[in-house]
């Protein structure tokens, strides 16, 4: 069996194209970074070691690479021939990718080739359809009608904190213990693709919410009261009890919201919450606050991770007062390496709270979470 997988970073290499590779595919990863990809060719293998007390070592092996700069022909042609194909390039790199898949696709149903699913594991909701709107974009009318008849674009969840690496090894990484990978069997042509570890579910939509409500939610909050309270990374943050109370209460009112909308079990929530929090706290793992809580503008957008769970909570008549104090953190972002950090704080000294959750939210600044956040960020400021 053939993967064809999308971006040989980190994540792809240490979560996608790990479990493709012990599911037992020949797995070749697609990138532009020349260096990765020989080093891939050459080794035809790498190591994954996994952050926890038992220090666990994982060799993946049957893995090659192409170089979607210098060899688009050869890409067209594996993709013709795959089993599956896969992406990890980040949600803004998907446009720069549709191209040459529209190619590899167009070969294959030349060819008459089956069903095949493509799978964009993004952190992003709903990046399989927005890819396959991309690759449609490059078809005719014709080639569009037969990709809807044999390529599916099953949209998918995933989740594994990948830190900033210590390796000195290019092709070595180092990944929490914990994953998981959810794919929307609606959107599956033909037989479902034979991956360890994915879980297919009718409807993605609850466990997409689950974890950005919870994970996205979480990590966020403790990235941005952490670089208030001048701790370098999660795991310091959260060991301060201040800290730990409001994540504790963020995850409350996040809970409370995913139990009533998506009807999550209240005890197999709490075990969930437990292992996010037993994630975070991982000793092995060293994830800087600065890399946790950069681009803040698009994290406080209306439907994101800490606006998004609090408007629907006010909507059902919850105060979301716990998630409050982390969009007045994320307010306080300040980074002057960050692009996203340093207009933050522009339009807010030209605007204030009120203006900046106008701009950057569309949120009226006579909505009422508006006076919330506006009363946490001026505690934040004296240090309250």
């Amino acid at each position: 069996m053939l993967a064809v997988h999308f971006g040989a970073g980190n994540i792809g290499r240490g979560f996608v194209g790990a479990l493709l590779s012990h599911s037992g595919y020949e797995v070749c990863f697609v990138d532009i970074q020349a260096s990765l990809v020989e080093a891939i060719r050459e080794r035809r293998a790498f190591t994954i070691h996994l952050l926890g007390d038992e220090g666990k070592r994982i060799d993946v092996n049957n893995v090659t690479a192409l170089n979607s700069g210098t060899e688009p022909e050869r890409v067209i042609e594996t993709i013709a021939g795959a089993d599956v194909v896969t992406t990890a390039v980040g949600p803004t790199v998907l446009k720069s990718v549709a191209p040459l898949l529209a190619d590899g696709l167009r070969r294959r149903l030349e060819k008459g080739g089956g069903p095949l699913n493509v799978i964009a594991c993004e952190n992003m909701l709903g990046g399989s359809s927005l890819l396959k709107r991309l690759v449609t974009g490059e078809m005719t009318e014709e080639e569009c009608r037969e990709v809807d008849s044999l390529i599916g674009f099953p949209d998918a969840a995933v989740d594994r904190i990948v830190p900033e690496q210590r390796e000195t090894d290019l092709l070595a990484v180092e990944v929490e213990p914990f994953y998981e990978w959810v794919v929307d069997l609606r959107g599956v042509k033909g037989n479902l693709p034979s991956i360890q570890g994915v879980t297919y579910v009718e409807g993605l939509a609850p466990y997409i919410e689950r974890k950005l409500f919870t994970v996205n939610t979480g990590h966020a909050v403790c990235a941005y009261l952490g670089h208030h309270l001048g701790y370098g990374t999660v795991q310091e943050a959260i060991a301060d009890p201040s800290v730990s109370e409001t994540l504790r209460g963020v995850w409350e009112e996040t809970g409370e919201l995913l139990v009533r909308k998506h009807g999550f079990d209240p005890r197999d929530h709490r075990k969930y919450v437990g292992e996010i929090r037993h994630r975070f706290q991982n000793p092995h793992l060293t994830d800087p606050v600065t890399r946790v809580g950069r681009s803040p503008i698009r994290k406080l957008g209306r439907e994101e991770r800490l606006l998004g769970p609090a408007l629907q909570l006010m909507d059902r008549g919850i105060q979301p007062d716990h998630l409050a104090v982390g969009i007045a953190a994320a307010l306080r972002f300040e980074n002057p390496a960050d692009p996203e950090a340093v207009e933050l704080q522009r339009i807010l000294q030209g605007e204030g709270v009120a203006g900046a959750l106008d701009t950057i939210a569309g949120l009226s600044p006579e909505h009422p979470l508006v006076r919330r956040v506006w009363e946490r960020y001026q505690k934040l400021g004296q240090g309250v």
